[in-house]
């Protein structure tokens, strides 16, 4: 079992989440309830992870996060190292690819919400971050924790775009789903069905747990 493999992984997941935790309710709230020119095109946009094969996302990650590129030039101006082949560079990419995942199940939950809950908040003089607190959030609840538990089972398991980005840096890019492959063009099936084994139980106990307490507790009430 390679531990700091997983270590990192769940290092990886759990900052991913974390991030993606503010910005998705954000951009799920205007994606919900805003209509905008183009609209349409983003939300196409931020489906692209889910179709795009993992080598073509990682290859335009890869080009824009090297050396040659703007943002490559000045993360190492201010770090002092390049984006790529470096945590901070599998964290970005992370970051891009889990877009969808943690998005679309909160839009989903704020679509769902009756829009005379949120104006009936509104008319009682509630200001805008009251009525996502106290109305919008209890409401939509299952939907943003189904996001955070897919984007973080996601990002344990994604492979192509994390070595393309990331290579396969023992304690700073080497994940455990890089170390699974590595075990197995060693022909060390027994390490990697072990690590599998892990990763597989871990991911079917968070999206069962998750979908449980979606589906028996309902939204949270004061």
């Amino acid at each position: 079992m390679d531990w700091t493999a997983l270590a990192l992984s769940l290092r990886l997941g759990a900052l991913t989440v974390l991030i993606l935790a503010p910005v998705g309710i954000v951009l799920a709230r205007l994606l919900a309830y805003r209509r905008f020119p183009g609209k349409g095109l983003a939300e196409a946009a931020l489906a692209l992870p889910l179709v795009l094969p993992p080598t073509v996302l990682g290859y335009y990650l890869l080009v824009g996060f090297g050396g040659a590129s703007p943002l490559g030039r000045l993360y190492r101006m201010l770090a002092g190292q390049d984006l790529v082949f470096s945590f901070g560079g599998l964290l970005a990419a992370s970051l891009l690819v889990n877009l969808p995942f943690a998005i679309q199940p909160m839009q989903r939950a704020f679509e769902a919400i009756p829009a005379e809950l949120r104006e009936a908040g509104a008319c009682a003089g509630m200001p805008p971050l009251r009525v996502l607190r106290r109305i919008e959030l209890p409401l939509a609840w299952p939907g943003l924790l189904t996001g955070l538990v897919l984007t973080f089972a996601h990002t344990l398991g994604e492979f192509g775009v994390v070595l393309m980005v990331g290579g396969n840096i023992p304690g700073q890019t080497r994940t455990i789903a890089i170390a699974i492959y590595d075990r197995v063009q060693a022909f060390d099936n027994a390490a990697a069905a072990r690590m599998s084994a892990l990763l597989l139980a871990f991911s079917l106990a968070a999206l069962g747990l998750t979908y449980t307490l979606s589906r028996r507790i309902g939204p949270l009430r004061d």
